[in-house]
């Protein structure tokens, strides 16, 4: 993950350097010396890549650049037992 990827991830998200921090276990100086090209270690890179992937980013790379998308959460198709229970007009 390159610091351009980590901001786009980040503005996708809508999600604040401290927000990041937080989830990545890490300080919110560690985001910003990142995201301002400064160098990071690997286990801390891995830590707001693995933070930002487990949000529903995923990271591309090819020979035209770098990028972050997000990917789409499927829809909530679970419903909470007692409501289901009432919609099926079951006694109870």
């Amino acid at each position: 993950m390159t610091p351009d990827q980590c901001r786009m991830a980040r503005a996708g998200l809508s999600l604040g350097a401290r927000e990041l921090a937080e989830a990545a276990r890490v300080s919110v100086n560690t985001i910003t010396r990142f995201e301002a090209g400064q160098g990071v270690q690997a286990m801390t890179l891995g830590l707001i890549q693995k933070a930002l992937e487990m949000k529903g980013v995923e990271f591309t790379s090819d020979s035209s650049g770098v990028g972050a998308w997000l990917r789409k959460q499927p829809a909530a198709t679970t419903t909470p037992l007692a409501a289901a229970s009432a919609s099926l007009d079951v006694p109870a």
